[in-house]
């Protein structure tokens, strides 16, 4: 049975209210349940139009069913009852989303007999208890008038009014009220609304998880554009004014805008549930399946461009529409002194632009901002229609890249980047942006998507706070402020590809570069920073800056001080280009100890040769089959081991089986290999006497010993000797080898001679490792003799490099300062020339 056989069956059996409201409330609850189905065959505009009229439907249905109450049989006709139903708001604009409120407009006359109020009164409570969501005003039509001036929302609603049901004769009387409406105080009405999307809009800033209907481009922008329309021109829909206020391929590409924010909200509030207009990132998917997108990034991408398409469109032609309200007698002296050429204007630093010029080449556009004084701007919606509709020819001219130069060149570009992005032509003229326009960062740290904060990095580094990163900047010559310049705005410009985005943003400035007419070595600085941008925030934030192994790997990368320098300004200008409140007192602590520290490893070059060096090691190591089948932790512990030296010794096969065996070895292990040449090979947890071990071996010439501490303590030994020894002779060895891990064995050590000066402590070696060189005749014994005393002095030997011939030894010892070995260097030299 139908819902109106239904409801005549209950009113003719006299049933209560209640039943009335229980059909209906089911039949709304089955129709809400059609509704993912009806927006999988129409979406967008179209959906919220069937969807508005299905409401339509139930709400005349609903006014029916309530005079049927109230007249039985003598139910007079609609147009006789002073009743008029109207929607308002997107109600009113067929524009409702599924879980909006449903604004009505029921206005009246109070005519005696025909008990109006009270007909209107069960109407809402016959709405309310089968489950409408409204927000509804009741007036007198005489009342109509003074209630619009109380409040602006009020007046606003009024013009988006469309009648649903009711008299005739009553809503044609409501339209001319609202018409009396629209033509009071126009000019009062347009700039309070003017002032209340400002605020709006500075509340909901263009993000990565923009708000469908109130952020910068979002719904009530596009209803702003109309607010205004109708108010000048009396239009039903902006669509009317196409081919008189702007083109129809402008209206098109403003309408396919519109269109996918419609489908977007439709979709956010029944995947919800509720009226939810933020594209928040847990609906990403869902959003994107529903509406077909395969990529979620490419969803988020088209929604932040339909959202600048608005915001371009509304901010230039709602200013076109105002020009007449908002003009002065007192503004004419003002603008005629402040014009820069015909039909442009700098009034305050405000740029205006006559709707009367026709757009200009983008080169006399960049000449004309070249040509004002190097200060900050802001630009009026008809100066930024000129670099909207300006046309730019590709491969840019060499005239062209010119006039860029200059302009990175001022120490104020952020206003004119700015202006860019708002006419959309960032992208052509600066081609890097191509595949990052409107792309989204979904990382769990960056607000904007890429473009808007790479212009904010670009404002953090011309209003730099920090004193000391501003006395760096300060000091820059100016191609190199150029350059610093070109690394903030372009670090990010090779996201949105498989490939890492330093490499691609890399390969992309170098293009940039040259045509930039930079030289070698700024060019290869340039190259290099974008490489490595977030080398530095990475390091200080998430490593030991303190480890002179980490700030000697991060020197490697950078190769000398005034790269260091000029990544600190940048990773200055990045981190503030996130939002106002991440560059903190914390991260700019760490980000000063790390720069100070590695500015002072920076000295030291051939430390920073080898680290570069260990680096390409470790790339071969981890690039082998065998690492990426070790555990993560063995994986972290290998390349943690701090030895250089031990990195360059070995080649990656040998690294991997050096640990592997170490991660293995419980409490000791070791190989004695004799076939050219007497080699011992031992991987030890607990402590080994070497002492005792070299003095029982001091009959063999020892050519070679290596000593490397791996990681959790576990030390690595490689003694190699000079002889080949007897092969009955190795068990006897063996033996001496377990001996050795007794510390109480003490053998009579071989008289040495030693003098002061063939023995070297160089405490200034590194930060936190001493090392002490040995150059004298070669002695058997000498090597035992040598770390006897060190046992003695409880010095720990982190490497060892012992090169011996026949006659001369060239030994040399890295040790842990934390030994106080420098404040004990005396004690040293008395102990080894005893």
């Amino acid at each position: 049975m139908d819902l109106v056989l239904q409801i005549e069956d209950v009113i003719e059996q006299n049933g209560s209210d209640f039943e009335l409201s229980k059909l209906f409330k089911q039949y709304i609850k089955e129709y809400k349940e059609s509704l993912p189905e009806l927006f999988e065959k129409n979406q967008g505009k179209d959906f919220l139009v069937k969807h508005t009229k299905q409401l339509d439907s139930i709400i005349t249905l609903m006014y029916k069913t309530v005079l049927r109450r109230m007249f039985g049989n003598y139910l007079p006709m609609k147009s006789s009852i002073p009743i008029a139903i109207v929607a308002l708001g997107s109600y009113g604009r067929e524009q409702l989303c599924v879980h909006s409120d449903i604004d009505l407009l029921l206005v009246y006359k109070d005519i005696e007999g025909y008990q109006t109020k009270l007909i209107i009164e069960k109407l809402f409570y016959l709405a309310l208890d089968a489950g409408l969501k409204l927000g509804h005003r009741v007036h007198e039509v005489n009342d109509l008038f003074k209630s619009s001036h109380e409040d602006i929302t009020i007046r606003t609603s009024l013009m988006e009014s469309r009648f649903i049901t009711g008299s005739p004769f009553t809503w044609h009387a409501t339209q001319r009220e609202l018409n009396r409406i629209r033509k009071y105080d126009t000019k009062e009405f347009i700039l309070a609304k003017i002032e209340e999307a400002q605020i709006r809009r500075k509340k909901n800033p263009t993000s990565m998880q923009p708000n469908i209907k109130e952020s910068v481009g979002g719904l009530r922008d596009s209803q702003l554009l109309f607010w205004i329309a109708n108010t000048i021109y009396n239009v039903d829909s902006i669509k009317a004014l196409s081919g008189k206020l702007f083109s129809e391929e402008e209206y098109k590409e403003y309408r396919i805008a519109l269109e996918l924010l419609f489908r977007v909200r439709s979709a956010l509030h029944l995947i919800t549930g509720k009226q939810e207009d933020r594209l928040l990132l847990d609906y990403i998917p869902k959003v994107s399946k529903d509406l077909g997108f395969k990529d979620q990034k490419k969803l988020a991408t088209r929604v932040l461009e339909a959202q600048w398409r608005i915001n371009n469109f509304t901010q230039i032609f709602v200013k076109k529409m105002l020009r007449s309200y908002i003009a002065e007698e007192s503004y004419i002296t003002k603008f005629r002194h402040a014009r820069v050429q015909k039909g442009i204007y700098n009034l305050d630093n405000r740029l205006y632009a006559s709707y009367n010029l026709k757009p200009l080449p983008i080169d006399k556009l960049l000449e004309l901002l070249l040509s004002l004084p190097d200060e900050k701007y802001k630009f009026d919606a008809g100066f930024l229609r000129l670099f909207t509709y300006s046309q730019i020819k590709h491969p840019l001219s060499t005239k062209m890249y010119k006039l860029l130069r200059q302009l990175l060149e001022r120490e104020h570009t952020y206003s004119f980047l700015k202006l860019f992005y708002d006419a959309g032509v960032l992208h052509q003229l600066f081609p890097n942006f191509r595949k990052v326009m409107h792309l989204p960062q979904f990382d769990g740290y960056h607000t904007y998507p890429v473009d808007i904060h790479s212009i904010k990095c670009i404002e953090a580094l011309e209003s730099i706070d920090n004193k000391e990163i501003k006395t760096l900047h300060d000091a820059l010559s100016k191609e190199e402020k150029l350059l610093v310049k070109m690394v903030v705005l372009f670090h990010d410009t090779g996201k949105g590809r498989k490939q890492d985005h330093s490499e691609v943003g890399a390969k992309l400035i170098l293009q940039f570069a040259k045509h930039m007419k930079l030289n070698e070595e700024l060019t290869n600085r340039a190259v290099l920073l974008v490489k490595h941008h977030i080398l530095m925030s990475g390091v200080a934030f998430k490593e030991n800056i303190h480890n002179e192994k980490t700030l000697y790997k991060f020197m490697s990368k950078l190769e000398d001080a005034k790269n260091l320098t000029l990544l600190y300004i940048h990773t200055y200008a990045d981190i503030n280009g996130v939002s106002g409140a991440t560059f903190n007192s914390f991260n700019s602590k760490l980000l000063h100890d790390l720069y100070v520290s590695a500015l002072e490893v920076a000295q030291n070059s051939t430390q920073i040769t080898d680290a570069k060096k260990r680096l390409n090691i470790e790339k071969r190591v981890q690039n082998l089959a065998e690492f990426k089948a070790l555990p993560k932790t063995l994986q972290k512990r290998t390349l943690n081991v701090e030895s250089n030296l031990f990195f360059f010794k070995h080649t990656p096969q040998d690294i991997l089986r050096i640990v592997q065996k170490a991660q293995e070895t419980k409490l000791y292990s070791y190989n004695v290999n004799n076939e050219t040449s007497l080699s011992l090979e031992i991987i030890r947890k607990i402590p080994l006497n070497l002492g005792f071990l070299l003095a029982s071996l001091s009959h063999y010439s020892v050519a070679n010993m290596e000593i490397f501490t791996l990681f959790d303590d576990v030390k690595y030994f490689k003694i190699d000797f000079m002889e080949k020894v007897d092969s009955e002779l190795l068990d006897e060895i063996e033996q001496i080898l377990e001996a050795a891990f007794d510390m109480g064995r003490v053998v009579k050590l071989k008289e040495i001679h030693l003098k002061r000066e063939e023995i070297t402590v160089d405490c200034e070696h590194s930060l936190t490792h001493a090392e002490l060189t040995i150059q004298t005749a070669n002695q058997p014994g000498l090597l035992a003799y040598v770390m006897d005393a060190f046992e003695q002095l409880k010095i720990n030997i982190v490497t060892a490099k012992i090169h011996s011939t026949k006659y001369k030894a060239r030994d040399s010892f890295l040790m842990d300062k934390n030994g106080d070995i420098c404040n004990n260097a005396e004690a040293v030299y008395k102990l080894l020339t005893r």
